[in-house]
């Protein structure tokens, strides 16, 4: 029987998310005063921050090379006000210059955008600043797109990933980035270096990703991310040696009280279990006749691993799992089965574990336990088939257009507790919703939230003017699309949680196959041998307590403290030694 064990290496609070897409805004009127906005023809108010050609595209972010010249008063007057951090008065006047109000040329306009994006960050309107920023970052033709990659890394401090700063830090090369390396910006080049080999990541260039992560030291609050992703980086370049090298790189500076870590405990936990990971998948190799080769001592190693996942971490139960896939591999049923045992154990009765039963299964049959193995199945099939069917239903109430919306609406009930689902299917829909990519992008929808109500609470000249309608507007539709995008996330999560159930599902059917396949090639054997022979048992699993330990007999009964100490004889039937 196949194993179905699934690699599952991303974790930490960083995602590997998608690229976040333009807004694309409507044109506003020219010759709108300061303090008054001319609603368009449809109702809504101007949304494009730089928007005021004919084809869509801001006068001063023309894409060849541009110069300025002398500016005109009113680009004086604006200039004066951002010297003077009057802020929002700033913002008004420079948004009539980037308009091309003031007869500008293409050069100050570029300049005064780049103004008007600081004077939103400095009126915390952070997604409208960085609107304008990755505007500036997508021309490297900009008077200031050199500039604009420091302001990328404080937006990037700013806004949750999900907005997608590593997107706009990617428009930049090495070489852009190492003139921050000085003695006064090297934390810059360090952060900037993390964000850059994210997005070389992104692109699957795993060799630049680790070129730049390796140039993030020890003491950047920046290392241990680095390291991570430097880990599976090389993962996905299938060098396991480097790849744990990475990950033990993480321990050691936790030991050595590395600074910037938001959790620690946390960080260690993954650390150990992405080693048991890498470990565990490089432990398995084809040899020239494509036959399974196990490396017993690399399997050895990845539980030791896995056996320093704390307890208490919200990833235990996972690596007692994989491990007992480890134990199966190895041949050590015994503790393959006490793990499975453990996870089913009262004291987690939110844990969603189908491919256990699977597993279990597994194990009868190849120990020839054929009705043990049989019933398993039987009672899986009894557990999971309405569930798979009552998950399916909720599914397709959110197909056709809108569904994005509607489905972000369904996770935030689902976190509340209010989506009215039934006991067997709640505790599962609230797994498969829970990823930290998730809880992201909530909470990327919850920081526009509050850039919306600083709005608010801005005075009515600014929240009045030209670039304080573009402002709101702009928020709103980065909201409207961050929910449509955590939406689709969402849906994507459910969908695949599904399908794995269903995937556990055939493969249970698939042992019955086996199942009566064997039955059948034991009975002919019988037949042709013409006598009904007593097979010999060969026990797996007896266990020889040492000075530190008592064996303790199960009854029905849990107790914390043995929790990942459960041992469970097995009694092959296959005949002696086999």
């Amino acid at each position: 029987m196949a194993k179905s064990y699934r690699w599952l290496l991303i974790a930490l609070s960083l995602s590997l998310g998608v690229s976040a897409a333009e807004a694309q805004g409507k044109r506003g009127k020219k010759g709108a005063k300061a303090g008054v906005t001319e609603p368009a023809k449809s109702g809504k108010r101007t949304i494009d921050l730089d928007a005021d050609g004919d084809d869509g595209k801001s006068r001063g972010d023309d894409e060849g090379p541009v110069t300025a010249g002398e500016m005109t008063e009113a680009a004086a007057q604006a200039k004066r006000l951002f010297d003077q951090e009057r802020w929002g008065e700033a913002a008004m006047m420079l948004k009539q210059v980037v308009d091309g109000e003031s007869n500008d040329d293409a050069g100050n306009r570029q300049i005064a955008h780049y103004h008007l994006a600081i004077a939103l960050y400095r009126l915390k309107f952070f997604q409208a600043s960085y609107d304008i920023f990755r505007r500036v970052a997508d021309n490297p033709n900009h008077l200031k797109f050199k500039e604009t990659l420091l302001w990328l890394a404080k937006l990037a401090t700013q806004l949750p990933e999900p907005a997608d700063i590593i997107g706009a830090v990617g428009k930049y090369s090495k070489d852009q980035v190492a003139r921050f390396n000085n003695d006064q910006q090297r934390d810059l080049f360090f952060q900037l270096n993390y964000l850059l080999g994210r997005s070389m990541y992104r692109q699957r260039e795993f060799q630049q990703a680790i070129d730049l992560f390796s140039s993030v030291k020890k003491g950047s609050p920046y290392f241990v991310k680095s390291q991570f992703f430097m880990g599976i980086s090389y993962v996905q370049l299938t060098k396991s040696a480097p790849a744990v090298r990475a990950f033990q790189r993480i321990i050691e500076a936790l030991d050595e009280g590395v600074e910037g870590v938001e959790d620690e405990a946390r960080m260690r936990d993954l650390a150990n279990l992405s080693i048991a990971r890498t470990l565990y998948s490089a432990s398995t190799r084809l040899d020239q006749n494509n036959v399974p080769k196990i490396d017993g001592k690399k399997i050895g190693y990845a539980v030791q691993y896995w056996n320093q996942v704390d307890v208490g971490s919200e990833y235990w139960l996972d690596a007692l799992f994989e491990q007992s896939w480890a134990y199966f591999m190895a041949s050590d049923f015994p503790r393959a089965l006490g793990n499975i045992h453990t996870i089913q154990s009262p004291y987690f009765p939110n844990s969603f574990f189908p491919e256990a039963e699977i597993l279990r299964a597994v194990i009868y049959f190849m120990t020839c336990q054929y009705d043990d193995a049989t019933s398993i199945v039987a009672r899986f099939d009894a557990r999971f088939v309405p569930i798979q069917k009552e998950l399916s239903a909720i599914l397709k109430r959110f197909e056709g257009e809108g569904s994005e919306q509607k489905f972000f609406d369904f996770l935030i009930a689902v976190r509340d507790g209010k989506a009215n689902l039934s006991p067997a299917v709640e505790p599962i829909v609230k797994n498969a919703l829970s990823d930290r990519e998730l809880l992201r992008n909530i909470e990327y929808v919850s920081v526009l939230d509050q850039e919306l109500e600083r709005f608010a609470s801005a005075n009515k000249g600014f929240q009045n003017s030209p670039v304080g309608a573009d402002v709101e507007d702009n928020v709103k539709i980065a909201k409207t699309d961050a929910m449509r995008k955590a939406g689709e996330l969402a849906r994507r999560r459910y969908r695949r949680n599904l399908t794995e159930l269903e995937e556990h599902l055939r493969s249970a059917q698939k042992i019955i196959v086996d199942i009566t396949n064997a039955q059948r090639k034991k009975l002919d054997e019988q037949i042709e041998a013409g006598k009904w022979s007593q097979e010999d048992a060969y026990e797996f699993g007896r266990v020889s307590p040492d000075e530190e330990h008592v064996i303790w007999p199960y009854r029905d009964e849990y107790w914390r403290d043995e929790l990942g100490f459960y041992r469970q004889v097995v009694q092959s039937q296959c005949g002696s030694g086999k």
